[in-house]
């Protein structure tokens, strides 16, 4: 089927009381991954790419490949954008295709914050392109966004209310303790605070950061309101993984199939057994 917008997943995600996974991608093997779990759980998708990916593959790639495995699946598949920091790169996908983009912005002042993605949101919603921000900084590295342990700071649940009125944003990732990239420890969720967010807001929330954090925690975070959770470590740990098995096992080989076959196994499992916590299973 066609590609389909976040909002809308969201939306039904909000009446349900789950939450839909949105998985990074940079190559063709990660893509046929995720949709293929989408298959097998019968769960709507999100794919999303980064900046960092998109610069790796190519955005015409991206697109190509993505449009391909939604043509051909059974189930609802939606492109996104992640962490969109450079203005021009956001008006590029909604161009291109994507049906989903993030302009992130929480780098800036409130104000100024508020600004772009008004912006933002004025240009997709022409083309029914969906539209989700940043408020608070999550810390951790993903890709070329890196923000310091010392520069991180939560979300404040009174600047989010501000910000949903003015930006007509119909979605919001916000920082609660979780951070990008691999964790040191076990990260503590501030869930008053996500309660408190989604009272005054009254939006689907996001979850970034969310590979490392327990299952328990991510169930929680759900049932607080928050509706698409971003996994992308798990999905790498996943493939060099598989890759590294191949290769102790069989180091002569030479077939990048027979190396990335078992990869691509790996994290098709990955992203199934994430769908199940998430409870999007079924809900295609």
């Amino acid at each position: 089927m066609p590609l389909v917008d976040v909002d809308t997943l969201l939306q039904k995600a909000e009446e349900g009381g789950y939450a839909v996974g949105a998985f990074n991608c940079n190559n063709m093997e990660i893509v046929q991954a995720i949709v293929a779990a989408a298959e097998a759980e019968k769960s709507p998708v999100i794919i999303q790419a980064s900046q960092g990916a998109i610069k790796y593959a190519g955005l015409e790639y991206i697109v190509a490949l993505v449009e391909t495995a939604a043509n051909t699946a059974s189930v609802p598949v939606a492109l996104h954008l992640d962490h969109g920091t450079d203005f021009e790169q956001v008006v590029k996908c909604i161009g291109k295709g994507f049906t989903s983009v993030m302009i992130d912005g929480s780098k800036y002042p409130l104000e100024e914050n508020i600004a772009i993605t008004k912006k933002a949101v004025e240009i997709a919603s022409v083309l029914g392109v969906s539209v989700e921000a940043e408020l608070g900084k999550i810390g951790g590295t993903e890709d070329d966004v890196t923000v310091l342990e010392k520069d991180a700071m939560f979300t404040d649940p009174e600047e989010a209310k501000i910000f949903v009125e003015q930006t007509g944003v119909k979605s919001l990732a916000v920082a609660i303790g979780t951070a990008h990239g691999q964790y040191k420890g076990k990260p503590e969720l501030d869930f008053p605070r996500l309660q408190k967010i989604k009272e005054l807001t009254k939006i689907p929330l996001v979850l970034h950061g969310s590979s490392g954090v327990a299952d328990e925690d991510l169930k929680k975070a759900i049932e607080l309101g928050i509706r698409k959770i971003n996994i992308d470590t798990n999905i790498r740990e996943a493939f060099v993984q598989g890759v590294r098995e191949v290769v102790a096992k069989y180091p002569n080989e030479i077939d990048p199939r027979k190396i990335l076959g078992p990869a691509r196994e790996r994290m098709t499992e990955v992203v199934r057994e994430k769908i199940r916590i998430f409870g999007s299973n079924g809900k295609a």
